[in-house]
């Protein structure tokens, strides 16, 4: 992996949250002391935490912060024992609760395989990287983290590989082509979501460059996936949830509605879809150029198309 995706991975895991829920003090109170790069006070806040109140999710989350912190920091073998600690601490945890009841674990376990697995890379050793990724996969596959594993796999492992098949067995727009079949083409996969501001935001980029190179055969295939609820986290059944997209699709992607629109959690999945928007640029023989959780400029993808027209 590169050393300018890892700098900004490294960047994403301090500025960007998997999941939006109020923050108990400790973690406000660490990821302070983080921002201020005053990790003995954040060490201190955890320490003084947990011998008030013991190890709960709470704490152990906080602990992740300091992981991510000093990964970011260029503190390798801080960030290395943080995330052993982390990770011992939440498998402990899980025990007696489950990755799908609580935050705290989902965001503190996921954070310590991520960050463990980055220290590595960013050590030179990215076969181990990959090979721990793999394993923790496999144990947590379908888990409420399986989607962030993906993600930090493929960013060591996706590029120059043929992208993917993708599962069209529902869609929104036109019916969705098989990856093989648009050989010739460079192809975008724009990874959105119904709820997703970044994604509204990302989207007029992605329609200014599909109408400037279509003609230079730029094709954009859009997948994106149910949740489980519509406005403002309200739940909804399937068939509700899928008009909700449809009206947001017509609402703020409007191009969309002649593109291709799959609609699959698998897909997600597949690509490590943990945050919203997610990009893959696929050139003209079906190999992985790009892939890029989180926005691009427009200066930035249109440059990565570029390479590849």
């Amino acid at each position: 992996m590169r050393r300018i995706s890892l700098a900004l991975v490294a960047v994403a895991l301090l500025v960007a949250g998997m999941t939006v829920v109020a923050q108990s003090d400790i973690v406000a109170d660490v990821r302070a002391a983080i921002a201020a790069k005053d990790f003995a006070r954040g060490q201190a806040v955890v320490d003084d935490y947990r011998s008030a109140r013991g190890a709960t999710p709470e704490m152990i989350e906080a602990l992740s912060w300091l992981a991510r912190g000093t990964f970011a920091a260029g503190l390798l073998d801080q960030a290395a024992q943080y995330s052993v600690d982390t990770y011992e601490l939440a498998v402990a945890a899980l025990r007696t609760r489950r990755l799908e009841d609580d935050v705290h674990l989902r965001t503190a376990l996921g954070a310590a395989i991520e960050t463990d697995a980055l220290v590595r890379a960013a050590r030179g050793d990215r076969s181990s990287a990959v090979y721990f990724l793999e394993r923790e996969l496999e144990t947590y596959r379908d888990s409420p983290i399986h989607k962030r594993l993906q993600k930090n796999l493929n960013l060591l492992t996706l590029e120059g590989r043929p992208a993917p098949a993708l599962d069209a067995r529902e869609y929104l727009g036109p019916p969705v082509p098989a990856l093989d079949r648009l050989k010739g083409n460079v192809v975008l996969l724009f990874f959105w979501a119904h709820w997703c501001p970044d994604c509204k935001a990302q989207g007029p980029i992605i329609e200014r460059l599909l109408a400037k190179y279509r003609l230079q055969r730029l094709r954009v295939v859009a997948p994106t996936q149910r949740f489980g609820y519509i406005v403002s986290g309200q739940d909804a059944p399937p068939d509700a949830e899928l008009r909700h997209i449809v009206s947001v699709r017509d609402e703020y992607y409007g191009f969309l509605r002649n593109e291709p629109v799959p609609v699959s959690d698998a897909n997600h999945k597949r690509y490590g879809v943990s945050s919203t928007p997610t990009l893959a640029l696929v050139d003209r023989q079906g190999i992985v150029r790009l892939y890029r959780p989180g926005r691009m400029t427009e200066e930035e993808l249109e440059a990565a198309i570029r390479k590849l027209l």
